[in-house]
């Protein structure tokens, strides 16, 4: 067989000499105000646990405003889920302040450490040390959560951290049932957690997970917690809690400092915005890949009319899409405090065109660029929530600790559950992560850095309604997030949109995971007629939806019916 010649090669070497930096740290003025002029008057939210849900709404009932429900919503994942997220991870956050029609991202992305060593992380054959950059205090970055919810209270928020955290820290002290998920994350990782006193100590009893109906206290995390809500940053990054940290972490054989803790900033940097049928993304940039990688798409996907297409065309075009934006994300994408990335180019409309050329009509285009890696299946150990609240304010936080219970490592007398982040690094360039994801320089581990993100918090405005959507998955966030905008935009509601069969490329391996039931036998029979490998896989990420019908003026908001312990909420 002949393809067509790359012609998105030849034109990214005429673009790079003219492309420049996108995102910048600041907000910026949103160009939708006179669609979101109105208010809504009452709230949505959706979480993945009821209690966080629950625990946005009394905040909400307390004077507080959609970011201050964020913070407790948070807080309250990170007792009640620490398998997905925490205060020893960090978050990315999409947001629209409504007072001044402002488009807003907060960066609260975990850094690595000045000590960063890369051969920390490497076997004596130069392959990755899975371990290292997995499990223990040498697989965690400096955490951002704490700082990112000290942001949203000072810059955005109504009331006090002592408010906005107090559900978090009573669930901690007086102490809840953890669910089915929690319980099978710790079983999973036992003989992890049982590698170090402090995680043996939180997480298990006599050496045995929880069981169901058991009452499960964290005083160590509702300690830290009180701390943060009386002192802010100083409360976690210097003081008490940080020397714990350090000396834990140093302890084990990790490398943290006070000043790497001291060191840390939160950064707000200016969202990606794209148009696509009348709809506006506003979207997460580096450090995250997710919203080039759902622009570039989209941009590919405009210059076809998609509503006159039938399944297996509309779903080649989609997957051959994916895989150039996930070619162009292995290699560009890094932190923008570090590295220049031709972000201009990547966005561009005249380069979707090129990459659109080389799209074959009836065969799909193997991903022979490098050559093809097996990375496991990605984990789905991340969480997601939405919110709008009855002032039209709206807030999309992606937040993570990365894999499953992150790096099993809980800091001894803190309570707090160390993420494992140092694997999103290219440790070693080309050579795949847990998530199966290939990297370059760009994404090289440097002191201060912040590794790359396949978080996608998104607002999506359209004509006539909104939504607020993101969804845990690894590298399955991106192309998750972007069907879930494509079903809103198709006209779906927040159940249907979080509802929607999946499917997911990601160039490298070059496999087609399919969710049970996306497809049909014809559909699935003439895709693998025009050459792509199917792979079913049943465990995807668990979406969270709020939708504003501006039409009515009525909240929809849903949590995953794949996990039945989320909540979706209106009032």
């Amino acid at each position: 067989m002949r393809f067509a010649p790359r012609w998105d090669v030849l034109l990214l070497g005429f673009l790079l000499g003219t492309s420049g930096a996108f995102a910048a740290d600041n907000p910026t003025p949103s160009t939708h105000e006179a669609q979101l002029a109105q208010r809504p008057g009452h709230a949505g939210i959706a979480s993945a646990n009821a209690l966080a849900t629950e625990a946005g709404f009394e905040v909400l009932s307390k004077g507080g405003n959609a970011f201050d429900a964020a913070i407790a919503v948070a807080s309250t994942l990170s007792v009640v889920e620490p398998e997905s997220s925490g205060i020893g991870g960090g978050f990315m956050a999409t947001m629209y302040v409504a007072s001044g029609h402002r488009d807003v991202f907060v960066d609260a992305r975990e850094t690595a450490p000045a000590a960063i060593n890369p051969k920390d992380y490497l076997n004596p054959d130069g392959t990755p040390n899975r371990d290292t950059a997995l499990k223990g205090p040498l697989s965690a970055g400096i955490p951002g959560e704490p700082a990112g919810l000290v942001w949203l209270a000072k810059h955005y928020g109504k009331l006090p951290l002592t408010v906005s955290l107090a559900p978090a820290i009573r669930t901690a002290r007086d102490g809840f049932k953890p669910d089915s998920r929690l319980i099978g994350s710790i079983q999973e990782e036992r003989e992890n957690i049982q590698r170090w006193p402090a995680s043996a100590a939180k997480f298990l009893t006599n050496g045995n997970a929880p069981i169901a109906g058991d009452i499960w206290r964290d005083p160590e995390q509702a300690h830290t917690l009180e701390l943060l809500a009386q002192y802010g940053d100083s409360g976690f990054y210097s003081g008490e809690t940080a020397q714990k940290l350090v000396d834990a972490v140093r302890a084990a054989g990790g490398n943290w400092t006070l000043k790497d803790l001291s060191s840390y900033r939160v950064r707000e940097r200016a969202p990606i915005t794209v148009d696509y049928r009348g709809y506006k993304i506003i979207t997460a940039p580096p450090p995250s890949s997710g919203g080039v990688a759902i622009a570039e798409i989209l941009n590919i996907l405009s210059g076809f009319d998609m509503s006159k297409l039938d399944q297996v065309q509309r779903t080649h075009l989609v997957i051959e899409s994916m895989r150039r934006a996930f070619r162009d994300h292995n290699d560009y994408l890094g932190d923008p405090d570090f590295v220049k990335m031709p972000l201009d180019m990547l966005l561009s409309p005249y380069y979707a065109d090129g990459l659109r050329q080389t799209i074959l009509p009836d065969k799909a285009t193997p991903s022979s660029m490098l050559a093809p890696s097996s990375g496991q299946d990605p984990g789905m150990h991340t969480t997601h929530f939405s919110i709008i609240d009855a002032d039209g304010n709206m807030v999309a936080i992606t937040s993570t600790v990365n894999y499953v219970l992150g790096s099993t490592f809980v800091a001894q007398g803190t309570g707090v559950l160390l993420n494992d982040e140092m694997d999103d690094f290219a440790l070693v360039p080309n050579k795949p992560n847990v998530y199966g994801l290939l990297g370059s320089k760009a994404n090289a581990p440097e002191p201060g850095k912040r590794m790359l993100s396949s978080m996608s918090p998104s607002l999506v405005i359209g004509p006539d309604r909104t939504a607020v959507i993101g969804s845990p998955g690894g590298s399955t966030i991106i192309t998750q997030v972007l069907e879930g905008i494509l079903a809103f935009i198709d006209g779906g509601d927040a159940h249907q949109v979080a509802a929607h069969k999946r499917f997911h490329h990601q160039y490298m391996p070059d496999v087609v995971t399919v969710e049970a039931g996306a497809f049909d036998p014809a559909t699935s029979d003439a895709l693998t007629r025009m050459g792509y490998t199917l792979k079913t896989r049943d465990s995807w990420g668990f979406m969270n939806v709020v939708i504003w019908d501006r039409r009515t003026n009525k909240l929809d908001a849903a949590s995953d019916p794949r996990r039945p312990d989320g909540l979706g909420k209106v009032q």
